[in-house]
Order: structure tokens, then sequence, then C-alpha cells
């Protein structure tokens, strides 16, 4: 699923800047990267797509946790400090119920603590980890070798370039 918002924003940029422009969110299919061609990107930025892979220093279990992840499973929070799209889990309740107390800046930032991120997605911490992924993780349904990937996107993107419906 692509986020709306960068439907919207690749055109808008391509508009306003004259440099090679980059898309990225919700981005894990060469359909997807079609897509963002189409409106104006020269590339694309795949982070959440690539996490899934054996060469990814994320841990087995948070790999596992992603491709487990349905439409709904993450949410963008933390807003007031810096927004994050979270898996939900017991730490996201955390910071879902400080969030709704409105928390000072000080108490989310102590919620947080330090290296809150690597303890849920390095270290496979599910439970009081920060489980940061993208919204495209409830299509991302397996782990296999970023070389797969790239030739599965790839294949797709020409596949989908070569459509009677594109033009």
């Amino acid at each position: 699923m692509m986020p709306p918002e960068t439907l919207c924003l690749i055109p808008s940029a391509r508009e306003a800047v004259k440099i090679p422009l980059i898309a990225a969110g919700g981005i894990a299919t060469g359909r997807a990267m079609y897509a963002m061609m189409a409106l104006g990107a020269e590339a694309v930025q795949m982070g959440s797509r690539f996490v899934c892979t054996p060469e990814a220093s994320s841990h087995m279990a948070f790999k596992e946790a992603v491709i487990n992840a349905n439409e709904g499973d993450t949410v963008l929070t933390l807003k007031k400090l810096t927004p994050v799209r979270l898996i939900k889990n017991p730490f996201y309740s955390k910071v879902q119920e400080a969030e709704n107390n409105c928390a000072s800046n000080e108490e989310m930032e102590n919620l947080l603590g330090r290296a809150r991120a690597k303890q849920g997605m390095f270290l496979g911490d599910l439970t009081d980890g920060e489980l940061e992924i993208g919204q495209v993780s409830s299509i991302i349904r397996d782990i296999k070798p970023a070389s797969q990937v790239l030739k599965e996107v790839w294949d797709e993107f020409r596949k989908t370039a070569a459509s009677p419906f594109c033009f």
C-alpha cells in the first residue's frame, strides 16, 4: 500500500526541483516503482522491503514480525518528537498511552530512552523495543535474498512498463 502522501508529493516535488528526485514511502514492488517514475521520480528508495533479506542486519525476530504484519498493524506515532511508524507491540501501547495523556516532550524522551530502536529492530526485543517499519510491511510476506528482491522488482517493473495499459 503506497501512502497517499507519496502520490501527492512526488508530482509536487518534481515541479519544484530540477535535481534528481528519489521517491520513498510505500514502495516494495515493481508496480509501485513504475508508478513513482510515472509521477516524475528518477529513482526509488525501498527501505522496508530490504529489512526482510538475509543481508539486512535486522534481527530475525523483527523480520518475522514484519512478514506477519497485516494492514493496520503499523501506526504513525511520536508526532511531537520525531514521527515514526511502528508495529503495534507493548512498547507502542506505552507510547500511545503517554500521547493520550498529553505527555511532555521530556516525558516522551524519557519513555523512549536510548537505543530503543536498536533494542527492537536489531536485538529482537519485540516487547519493549521500538519496531520501526513502513506501512508497506503489510505486503511483505517472505524473507529472501536481496538479489532475488531486486530481480523480482525489476521484472515486475518491466512487465508493467510493457503493459498495454501503460502509455
